[in-house]
Formats: structure tokens, C-alpha cells, sequence
């Protein structure tokens, strides 16, 4: 049997090998903004995992949150189906009956910033509770202390963001303004895993913090993400939530871990009802598959790899850009080093051409371009008639809105491709004139 499996994944190695990669072409070769990097490993790990036939959550899955605890330096990991399950989770679990006086009740406020991915935001709503926009700083495009701090009010009760594109807010500070104010902190970290704040991963400062293994992210797992925390009383918390709600934490398939299975008396329920199905929260199903961990494991062996490529990638293009008249460069967070998500550009109100133009010619050069994800949230649809504060005014949220967007740095972009970005910009603006 084990002859039998050698012989399948040596198979499976071959078959990755003999996949002859794209020359790369100017101008037909699209560039893309993100997009995932797998070797042959990761089709190896895949396959593996497959042969085992555990289509569920199981041993792939416990690996693969403990290794990444040690990775990212936290006591716990949860896997969960995607990124935007995470940033649910992590919101939800602060309304748990189980956090007592601190828990989060409707009405109660989270500050975030209006320039945002949605799924940072719509946790906040989905629980009943008010979203406090600040606005950004162009340039990191991340919130400033002073902007949360002024935004704290009465009713607030946590700190919700997001680093922008890799780039960490100034989150030793924010970690610290929550802890005097007694507010929960969540750093969405979906777009900054490996980035830095002051030597320490992001990630790190919050009470509970998130990740997106999206494949657009620094590392995949196609489709998942996580939440992560020091705290083991939210920990147990999140669990929970993620697995149905359920007041028991045996594994699947695994039958009285703590001894008492048919010993509990919780609820109004009969005296020993068994714990497997006791439920101590409104919860989810939102686990990932061994499937997915599989591949999460072998891609977390490249995350240095992956980050390096990504801040070269991104110094290539800033040393290539940056005398470029009309176009404001992006900056990293003082006392950061971001592994970046992305390079962002705005164009600035005295360029001889607009944003339009620019992106529609990077376009046509097969450039592909993105929006800073929502703009300001606030100007959408989805939002209208929702009740939330703003602090302020959202001036830069309108602006990026308006005149900015962002291109690729991920694995995957060459030397080669980032020669011909910067050639297609400098072309563009000097014609521009």
C-alpha cells in the first residue's frame, strides 16, 4: 500500500514538472494584482491529503493551526472557511453571554476606518452594532491614534481594523489607547501577514486577530482563513462559534476529552445530557476541510520566501515611480516593514491626466489594476439607511474613492514584469504632459 503511494505522488511531482511555465510576453501577458504561487509541493500536499480521504476538518487541520501559532508567534489558531467567516467570528465572539459585564450588546460601538474591505465592517452591523468611521491618511492609508482616539465616545466599546494593503496601522499604540480605555482591539490582518510593527508581527497586538487564505493572499489555502488570539478564554469562545455553537471541544470523531461527557448539568436541560450536543452559543458550521489545511501547511514553508518577493517587488517599483510628476507614492507606517499586498497610487489634483486615463492605458497594456477596495463605504449602496457615526470629516476616504488604485506585488510578478510596469507608467505620464 505505502509502495502504492509512493509511487502516486512521485507521479504527482512528475506531472508538475513536466507543466512548462508562460514566457512572459509584454503587453499579452496579463500582470496580474494578486494571485496564488504553488509549487510542487503544494500539488504533492494536495494529493496527499486527498489519499487519506479526510474530507472533513481532522489531523491536516490541528497541524496546520499549530504550526501556524508558532509561526505568527500566538498561543491559538482557528481555522475557518474563509477570511470573512473569520472577521465574523472575532466580532461575534465579543457579544458572548460568557464575557459577562464586557460583553458588546446591540448599540454598543466599534470604531473602523470608512475606507475598507466590507467584511471588516459588516460584522459590526450583522451583530447590531454601530460602526464609528475616522478617515485615513493618503499616503499608508491607514488611520491615524489621534483620529481613533477622538472617535472614542461613551457607548464605544472596540477598535476594528484592518492594516491597509500589508501596510500596519500604528498598532502598538492603538493596542495601547484600547487598554487605557478598556476596548477590545481586532486587527484584520487578511492583507499583512508576516508585516511588522516595531520587530513584532502584526497580528499579534489585538485581543483576537483574523487572516484570509484567500488566494490572493500572501499565503492559500484556496479558500479559508483564521482567527487567532492569546487569549484562551476568547479562544474557546471563537471555537465554539465556529463549530455550531456547541458547548463541547472534542475534535470530530473524538468522544469525551474532559471525562464528564454524561455528567454535565448546563441550561434547563436533564442532568447528563450528553455534551456533544449541549450548545452554549448561536453559532455556525464555518470549519475548513484537511483538504485545504494540507495546503496551507506546505504553503506556510514560503511565507519568508513570499514576503521577500513582495517587498522587492514593491522597492522596484517605488524606486522606479517615484519622480513620476502627478502620482502620490505610497508609504510605510513609521516604525513598520510591511510585507505589501499591493502598490497604491493616487493621482494627485494637479496631474495632467486623470485616473481614468492612467488606469484604462495600464489596462490596454494588460496591467491590471484594482480600486482601494470599497473607497469610502459610506457612499455605497449597502449602507444606505444603516445607522453608524462618523468622526470627522472623510475627506481622504472620498479621495481614494476618486483618484486611486493599486497593482500587483505578489509572488508571482518578475523582475521582467515590474521593468514593464514602470516603462508603461513612465511612458503614459511623460506623453501625458
Amino acid at each position: 500500500m505505502m509502495d502504492t503511494r509512493n509511487e502516486v505522488l512521485e507521479l504527482v511531482r512528475k506531472y508538475h514538472q513536466e507543466y512548462a511555465g508562460e514566457t512572459f510576453v509584454p503587453g499579452e501577458t496579463p500582470i496580474l494584482t494578486s494571485g496564488a504561487v504553488l509549487d510542487e509541493d503544494d500539488r504533492v500536499s494536495l494529493v496527499e491529503a486527498a489519499l487519506d480521504m479526510r474530507i472533513a476538518a481532522g489531523l491536516h487541520a490541528r497541524k496546520f493551526e499549530s504550526a501556524l501559532a508558532r509561526a505568527l508567534q500566538v498561543r491559538k489558531v482557528h481555522l475557518t472557511n474563509s477570511g470573512s467567516s473569520a472577521n465574523l467570528l472575532a466580532l461575534t465572539a465579543l457579544t458572548s453571554p460568557q464575557l459577562g459585564d464586557r460583553r458588546l450588546i446591540p448599540g454598543d460601538e466599534v470604531i473602523t476606518v470608512a475606507t475598507s474591505f466590507p467584511t471588516t465592517v459588516n460584522p459590526i452591523l450583522q451583530n447590531g452594532l454601530v460602526p464609528v468611521f475616522v478617515d485615513i491618511e493618503l499616503g499608508t492609508y491607514n488611520a491615524t491614534v489621534e483620529r481613533i482616539a477622538q472617535a472614542i465616545g461613551p457607548r464605544t466599546r472596540a477598535i476594528m481594523i484592518a492594516h491597509a494593503l500589508g501596510n500596519p496601522f500604528a498598532v502598538a499604540e492603538v493596542a495601547q489607547l484600547a487598554e487605557d480605555h478598556d476596548l477590545f482591539l481586532i486587527e484584520d490582518n487578511c492583507d499583512a501577514v508576516g508585516s511588522l510593527y516595531r520587530g513584532r508581527p502584526t497580528g499579534t497586538f489585538g485581543h483576537l486577530s483574523t487572516i484570509s487564505f484567500y488566494p490572493a493572499h500572501h499565503i492559500t489555502m484556496g479558500e479559508g482563513g483564521c482567527v487567532m488570539t492569546n487569549d484562551l478564554a476568547l479562544a474557546r469562545i471563537v471555537e465554539s462559534l465556529r463549530d455550531w455553537g456547541r458547548d463541547c471541544w472534542c475534535e470530530p470523531g473524538e468522544d469525551n476529552r474532559c471525562l464528564r461527557r454524561f455528567d454535565f448539568t448546563l441550561g434547563t436541560l436533564p442532568k447528563g445530557y450528553d455534551h456533544k450536543y449541549v450548545f452554549s452559543h448561536v453559532g455556525y458550521n464555518l470549519k475548513a476541510t484537511d483538504l485545504q489545511a494540507a495546503l496551507g501547511m506546505s504553503q506556510l514553508n514560503r511565507l519568508e520566501q513570499f514576503g521577500a518577493a513582495r517587498r522587492r517587488n514593491w522597492a522596484q517599483l517605488r524606486a522606479g515611480l517615484e519622480d513620476l510628476p502627478g502620482l502620490l507614492m505610497p508609504e510605510a507606517t513609521p516604525d513598520s516593514d510591511p510585507s505589501w499586498f499591493g502598490f497604491v497610487v493616487t493621482v494627485r489634483p494637479d496631474a495632467s491626466f486623470t485616473r481614468h486615463d492612467l488606469v484604462t492605458f495600464l489596462e490596454s497594456r494588460n496591467i491590471r489594476t484594482r480600486r482601494l477596495f470599497a473607497g469610502n463605504l459610506t457612499r455605497h449602496p449597502a449602507y444606505q439607511g444603516r445607522t453608524y457615526r462618523v468622526v470627522g470629516d472623510l475627506t481622504n476616504s472620498d479621495v481614494t474613492t476618486e483618484e486611486t488604485f493599486w497593482i500587483g506585488v505578489y509572488p508571482g510578478i518578475t523582475a521582467e514584469m515590474i521593468d514593464y510596469v514602470v516603462q508603461s507608467f513612465r511612458e503614459f505620464v511623460h506623453a501625458s504632459r
